[in-house]
């Protein structure tokens, strides 16, 4: 990948941004964002285009520790940075040091502020009790215990979770690095490490009290384990364990990133080359992999895989449904039949006032992952045409299945919900960069004035079905 090449993807990214904003601006001058929001979007953008593009030049020529540990660093820096200003920035907005509209996270903090008092006081039976109640659900039962775990040690203190989710983003860059390079190539490799360090969905989950950072960290190192355990063809009982257990983990933050998990390693498996898994460990491998399943279906886990599934096929019309209750127009439009084709962009970028604080916050956040999905679309045509499909076979499998399951679901435009496949974008989206051609160039060309167009036309439909304009 040429300098000149990189520079140009990011030029135009935030080309296309301006120009977005700028349209929808002076278009529907009366719903204009204020200028706050103008801010922390052009910031957003410019900060993740240049920075991924300045850094990766500076470092792409440092030995192979140097370079870790400058992304290590300096990732761990950055968002630990960014998430203690972001306690007091939320604390002078709305008196409370969590972020907008923190329904989940003042769950979250009371629930576990009260476990931890009760496992102080000697109280387990009390705390087993509610969490054999299941009155919030399997799938948050592992964020609050983390919770809990932290509050009982080190006391009700919001600053310093936060802070370990900026030591777990950090790791993560390291962990996505790993999986480039054992699979892909080192070029890849450092541009997601780069990617990562910098991408605006991990700093703002990071700034928040929410889950997220912990599930595709929890996600994001399973895989990498998992990755380790085949290419270093060493099964030994701990390297064999771990990404059992850390897979059993985030079942207790979101219940189908367990099971696509469980689905990615048995496509790892048999679409392994024979050199790297002979057929016997392809059956031994497929054999722990069900038996581990097996398991889980009679555990708690198990109940919530079931009711996850059903979920899907009952609420396959719910954003419909919500659409047509809160009497905006255009809501049979919001069927998955519809939303599917468009599963790898969603949710578009907002750029009105009408938004709610959190969507304005990250208008450049989502222009982002829109802008990513060209390459991450893109990287499956080049992985057919460079005949490497099997090299993509772990984490490529487990980011489309998941973008496809929730395209499918009643969360297909909700950005919290796409986010545990962002390590998915980062390393698909790096490799369709750094192995780009120039007769590529008319299809990039093509996305980036669609998107265009998407962006506009989804922010007339938003004023548009509230009778806000004609």
């Amino acid at each position: 990948m040429s300098r000149k090449l990189h520079s140009g993807f990011s030029i135009l990214g935030i080309a296309v941004y301006l120009l977005a904003l700028l349209i929808v601006s002076l278009w529907f001058r009366p719903f204009a964002m204020r200028t706050e929001w103008w801010i922390w979007g052009i910031g957003t953008v410019v900060l993740f285009f240049m920075g991924t593009w300045y850094l990766y030049q500076r470092w792409q020529h440092d030995d192979r520790r140097k370079f870790l540990m400058k992304v290590f660093w300096t990732a761990f820096i950055l968002h630990a940075v960014y998430v203690t200003a972001m306690v007091y920035y939320y604390y002078y907005r709305t008196g409370l040091s969590l972020e907008y509209g923190a329904a989940d996270s003042i769950g979250y903090h009371l629930t576990s502020s009260h476990f931890a008092d009760d496992i102080r006081e000697g109280h387990f039976r009390k705390v087993f009790r509610t969490l054999n109640a299941n009155t919030m659900g399997f799938s948050d039962q592992g964020y609050v215990l983390y919770l809990t775990s932290l509050y009982t040690v080190f006391g009700k203190n919001v600053l310093g979770p936060r802070i370990l989710k900026a030591l777990m983003s950090a790791w993560m860059c390291i962990s996505l690095y790993r999986l480039a390079e054992r699979n892909l190539d080192e070029k890849t490799a450092r541009l997601t490490a780069v990617m990562a360090m910098l991408l605006p969905h991990f700093f703002h989950y990071n700034g928040t009290y929410l889950k997220e950072t912990e599930l595709i960290f929890l996600a994001t190192l399973a895989m990498e384990r998992f990755d380790y355990l085949i290419h270093s063809q060493r099964y030994r009982f701990w390297n064999i364990l771990w990404p059992i257990v850390l897979t059993a983990m985030t079942f207790g933050f979101r219940t189908v990133v367990g099971m696509i998990l469980i689905g990615s390693f048995v496509i790892s498996i048999l679409f392994a080359e024979t050199a790297l898994v002979s057929k016997k460990a392809k059956t031994i491998g497929i054999g722990v992999v069900v038996l581990t399943t097996l398991v889980l279906l009679v555990t708690p886990i198990g109940k919530e895989m079931i009711f996850m599934f059903q979920l899907n096929i009952k609420e396959s019309g719910f954003l419909t449904w919500k659409y047509e209750h809160l009497g905006l127009r255009y809501a049979e439009y919001a069927h998955y039949k519809y939303m599917a084709p468009g599963a790898f962009t969603l949710p578009l970028t907002n750029l009105v006032e009408v938004a709610n604080n959190n969507q304005k916050l990250m208008t450049g956040t989502y222009f982002v992952k829109n802008y990513l999905a060209f390459f991450v679309m893109w990287c499956i045509v080049v992985a057919i045409r460079e005949k490497r499909v099997r090299d993509f076979r772990l984490f490529g499998s487990y980011t489309v299945v998941y973008v496809l399951v929730i395209a499918f679901s009643f969360a297909a435009n909700s950005e919290r919900y796409h986010l545990p496949a962002m390590p998915g974008f980062l390393l698909m989206g790096a490799y369709a960069i750094t192995h780009f051609r120039k007769k590529d160039h008319a299809w990039y060309y093509t996305y980036c004035g669609l998107l265009l167009v998407a962006i506009v036309a989804w922010n007339y439909l938003k004023l548009s079905a509230r009778g806000l304009i004609p």
